[in-house]
């Protein structure tokens, strides 16, 4: 019984996000946060105004760093930590695709 000897190709740089993944996870939280302002917007005043604003003030600030990851994917610096200039984890781009730092340079930022 012989195993099979095709093997998938190799990835560009293991353990990382492909420039094509960023985009889609990037554009993906991106119409996210739009659809969340637009949901705003259609609040009107039945929600609590101050509430909103800082929401709104939220998502703003997400959609700026979602502009900048996509930035970093188009000029290849995306998923190098600028702190330290390790990769960042591929688990942390999963879940947060716009950070910009890993953990620990994150923790040192705040």
């Amino acid at each position: 019984m012989s195993l099979p000897t095709h093997t998938p190709p190799a990835e560009a740089h293991p353990g990382r996000l492909t420039p094509r993944e960023a985009r889609r996870r990037l554009e993906h939280e991106r119409g996210s946060r739009l659809a969340q302002l637009r949901a705003i917007g259609e609040t009107g005043h039945e929600a609590d105004e101050q509430v909103m604003a800082a929401q709104k003030d939220t998502l703003e600030r997400v959609l700026k760093e979602i502009g900048a990851a996509l930035d970093r994917v188009r000029d290849g610096s995306y998923g190098t930590c600028p702190g330290c200039s390790r990769p960042i984890p591929v688990e942390r781009l999963e879940i947060l695709p716009y950070t910009k730092f890993c953990v620990p340079c994150q923790r040192k930022a705040d």
